[in-house]
């Protein structure tokens, strides 16, 4: 058998402020949705609820805005991710830091979306 990753899920609490942060900070493309939208980065997907949104079926305890983790691939050297972040002013919250990722050791650093979701680059061009 064999699987990979499709998509997960995020909440959010307004819309246009996250949408205007993924994109802009993380590059995500932003795919409409009756309410709302996903993000899509390359093959793999952010799905994201709130407010408005009717979602079926749900995790026992749903996850509640800033109440995520997630990990993104910096394609390129770690310290062009921190200037990015900057450029952006986005204040990092921890790193450069090695970490462990789907693809062996990397560089990573740690930030936060407007919620307060933890959101991480990670650069595996160490």
């Amino acid at each position: 058998m064999k699987t990979s990753l499709d998509h997960c899920v995020i909440h959010v609490s307004d819309w246009e402020r996250s949408g205007a942060f993924y994109e802009r900070v993380c590059g995500a493309e932003i795919v409409p949705d009756k309410v709302g939208f996903s993000l899509r980065f390359g093959e793999q997907q952010l799905n994201c609820h709130g407010p408005g949104k009717a979602a079926e079926p749900l995790a026992r305890l749903p996850v509640m805005p800033g109440g995520s983790d997630v990990c993104l691939r910096w394609h390129g050297p770690i310290d062009d991710a921190v200037a990015h972040l900057a450029e952006q002013n986005v204040p990092v919250e921890m790193g450069p830091v090695f970490r462990q990722g789907a693809f062996g050791r990397g560089l990573s650093v740690y930030f936060r979306d407007p919620d307060g979701t933890l959101l991480e680059f990670i650069s595996y061009d160490v």
